[in-house]
């Protein structure tokens, strides 16, 4: 039986509500496409849909059924069941264009039939926010080569509105195996952790310049809704934290992508830090100064590069009227990019 073109890891937890949404979307990959649904000890019919579309789409859908373990565990069970040469994770309360699938599934069977090994395909996301009419694309135009393969010495300066979020992504599924991503069990926020840690490995890019993530905010309930985000701040600082482990030395990596890196986490930095001053409380503002001060103790000259960047110094300027002007500039951001 010739390798999936194409591996699509569907995490799933109590989605019955919405998740057809996202299967429909993917099963138009056709025979191509292997598309992985993860029950993770879903309490509803999330069971029951996936195994009903297994039915459906025999050879495309397959329903996988484990214990609860959080989103890093099911993306963990996607990696490790995956048979297809690439690899996607879509969460189940997204979809995916058709227009651009088609676009995507052409390319990555160009690589294979050419023989090259591609380890990062990247294409773009937009936010489509609930009770909005228009939406927000990340785009990379501005920083990353369009229609060919290059490396990262070709990648240019990322905008302060440019990150390589997992929606972004389609890796080269044995790429995260060989580097042994293991996402943190029963912990939000991995995500950030699977667009940051396998990057290193990552040799060789390609930039297809499509909308083909569609990423949906303000669902009650959400990850990234901002109450729930406060509720499980300390699940922020955690994935914060490692990342910063995860972090390479400048001289271990090209230096546009340790550029890149050292962008990807000043923003989350910023989120982790402005979620505790929204919070208000003493509490929160205590776990904020110690989140600093940890980074201080433990890697000084990576604090003052963290420091002297906008994302930061927005996050920390001083006292009450400090923290008013920077809720003020969140949010002006979240309006206009339109996140939580």
């Amino acid at each position: 039986m010739p390798m999936k073109t194409l591996s699509v890891v569907v995490p799933c937890y109590d989605s019955a509500d919405y998740m057809r949404r996202c299967l429909d979307s993917l099963v138009g990959g056709g025979a191509d496409v292997e598309i992985l649904v993860i029950n993770d000890g879903s309490t509803d019919e999330t069971g029951a849909i996936a195994d009903e579309y297994q039915a459906r789409f025999p050879g495309i859908v397959r329903a996988i059924h484990k214990q609860n373990g959080g989103h890093g565990s099911a993306i963990n069970t996607g990696i490790d069941e995956a048979t297809g040469r690439h690899i996607k994770v879509v969460d189940s309360d997204d979809w995916v264009d058709a227009d651009a699938y088609a676009a995507i599934l052409a390319a990555l069977n160009g690589f294979a039939d050419d023989g090259t090994e591609l380890d990062a395909l990247l294409s773009n996301f937009a936010y489509e926010k609930a009770g909005k009419r228009l939406t927000h694309v990340v785009r990379y135009r501005s920083a990353l080569p369009r229609g060919r393969l290059f490396g990262w010495d070709e990648v240019g300066r990322f905008r302060s509105t440019q990150y390589i979020l997992m929606h972004a992504l389609i890796y080269r599924t044995q790429l995260l195996r060989d580097c042994g991503l293991r996402l943190p069990e029963h912990t939000f926020y991995v995500d950030n952790l699977y667009a940051f840690v396998p990057l290193p490995h990552v040799r060789t890019l390609f930039y297809l310049d499509v909308d083909f993530y569609r990423y949906f905010i303000g669902r009650d309930g959400q990850s990234v809704n901002e109450a729930v985000m406060i509720r499980r701040i300390d699940q922020q600082i955690r994935v914060n934290r490692l990342m910063q482990e995860h972090l390479p030395a400048i001289d271990e990596v090209p230096p546009q992508l340790h550029a890149y890196l050292l962008h990807y986490f000043s923003i989350i930095c910023g989120v982790t830090s402005m979620m505790l001053i929204r919070s208000g409380t003493a509490e929160s503002f205590a776990k904020k100064k110690e989140f600093w001060s940890a980074l201080r103790q433990e890697q000084p000259r990576l604090h003052r590069r963290m420091r002297r960047r906008p994302v930061a110094q927005i996050t920390n300027l001083p006292g009450r009227a400090g923290r008013g002007v920077s809720v003020c500039a969140y949010l002006v951001m979240r309006r206009v990019v339109g996140f939580n």
